[in-house]
C-alpha cells in the first residue's frame, strides 16, 4: 500500500529540505530499503475495501428501513446511523459486548450459517418500555428478560430482521428468519474464536435514549456472493433493475392508453352538387364488392381484415385476418 502525506506534512517535509534539515539522498536511501510491516495472523484480511463500502451502502439502507419500522412500531423519535463497518476476529466481537444484552441469532436463505443482530439493553428496554406505554426510558438496571418480555423482542426484532430483505435485494435475494433470541454470549456460538467476522455498527437514538445495534455476519456465510459485493456488479445491477421498472412503468402506460378502432365498408367519390342532393333512400356506390373482407384500423394502422354483421340487433364486425404489418391505405 502507498503512504498519502497531508498536505501539513507535505508542507513540513519541502522546509526540511529547504532549510537542509533533511537530505534529499537520505530519503531515496531510505525509501529503496526492504519495508517491513507486521502482520497478525488472528486478524486475518478476508474482505477488501471495496466489499466493505458495498457492506456500509447496504446497511445505510437498512439503517434507514429500520428507522421507518421502529418509528412506526414506538411512536417516538427514531435515528439510526451506520458509524463503522469493519473485519475482526469473532472472539474479539464477543468480549466487546455487555455480558448482558439483546442477541437476536438469524438465518437467511439462501446464505448458510448463522448471523446476529445485537441490540444495546438500553436501546433494548427503551423499545420495551415503550410497546407498553411508557416514555420510552431505559431501566438503571437491567434483569433478566421475562417470558412475556422475551415474546415481545422476538416479534419487534424478527419483524425488524425484514427490513435486510429490501436491503440487500440489489445483491441477493434473502429470506432473513428469526431462529432464537438469546441473552448471554457466552452461550451463543456462530463461528469459531479466530474466524473473521463482518462487523456493522449502527448508532441508534430513541427518544433520549442512546445506544448501539450490531450486526455479526461471519465471513464463510458471505463467501459464496463475495463477487456480488464488488462495487461494479452492485452499479450494473442497480442499473438492470431500474432499467426493468422503467419497462414496466412504460408497458403499463401504453396499456392504458385508447385508440380508436374503425371498420371502413369502403369508398366513394361524389360532387358537392351530389352531396347537396342526397335524400333518404338513395344508394351510394363503393368501392369494394359485398362479400370482400373490411379494413379495420387501429389508429392510421389497418391491423384487421373482417366482415360485417350483427350481435343482438346491434351492427358489429367479426375479425377473419390479422395484418401483421399495419400499412397506410389510400383514400383513393
Amino acid at each position: 500500500m502507498v503512504d498519502v502525506l497531508s498536505q501539513n506534512e507535505i508542507d513540513a517535509l519541502l522546509a526540511a529540505l529547504s532549510s537542509g534539515e533533511a537530505d534529499a539522498e537520505e530519503l531515496k536511501k531510505e525509501d529503496t530499503q526492504k519495508k517491513i510491516r507486521s502482520y497478525d495472523f488472528k486478524r486475518a484480511t478476508r474482505l477488501s475495501k471495496d466489499h466493505l463500502r458495498s457492506l456500509t451502502r447496504i446497511h445505510e439502507n437498512f439503517a434507514r428501513y429500520l428507522t421507518t419500522y421502529f418509528s412506526t412500531q414506538l411512536r417516538t423519535f427514531v435515528q439510526i446511523n451506520v458509524v463503522q463497518v469493519e473485519q475482526l476476529p469473532y472472539d474479539e466481537f464477543i468480549r466487546s459486548i455487555p455480558k448482558m444484552t439483546i442477541l437476536n441469532i438469524f438465518e437467511a436463505e439462501p446464505l448458510e450459517g448463522r448471523m446476529v443482530l445485537e441490540v444495546h439493553p438500553n436501546i433494548a428496554f427503551a423499545m420495551l418500555d415503550r410497546l407498553l406505554g411508557g416514555l420510552g426510558t431505559s431501566p438503571s438496571r437491567v434483569n433478566a428478560l421475562t417470558e412475556i418480555e422475551s415474546i415481545i423482542m422476538e416479534r419487534i426484532f424478527g419483524r425488524a430482521l425484514e427490513s435486510l430483505k429490501d436491503a440487500w435485494k440489489t445483491v441477493v435475494d434473502l429470506e432473513p428468519r428469526l431462529e432464537t433470541l438469546e441473552t448471554n454470549p457466552q452461550f451463543m456460538q456462530i463461528a469459531s474464536a479466530n474466524d473473521t467476522i463482518a462487523l456493522i455498527s449502527l448508532s441508534t437514538k430513541i427518544g433520549d435514549t442512546s445506544g448501539m445495534i450490531n450486526i455479526c455476519i461471519p465471513h464463510v456465510v458471505i463467501e459464496p456472493i463475495m463477487q456480488r459485493l464488488s462495487v461494479h456488479h452492485m452499479f450494473v445491477t442497480q442499473k438492470k433493475a431500474k432499467s426493468n421498472e422503467e419497462s414496466e412503468i412504460l408497458q403499463s402506460r401504453v396499456s392504458k392508453a385508447k385508440l380508436p378502432i374503425i371498420a371502413e365498408l369502403g369508398h366513394s367519390r361524389i360532387t358537392v352538387r351530389e352531396f347537396l342532393g342526397l335524400a333518404q333512400g338513395d344508394v351510394i356506390t363503393l368501392n369494394k364488392l359485398v362479400g370482400e373482407g373490411l379494413a379495420i384500423r387501429v389508429g392510421e394502422k389497418v391491423k384487421y381484415v373482417g366482415i360485417p354483421g350483427t350481435v343482438k340487433g346491434k351492427a358489429a364486425v367479426q375479425i377473419t385476418d390479422i395484418v401483421s404489418e399495419g400499412v397506410e391505405e389510400d383514400d383513393e
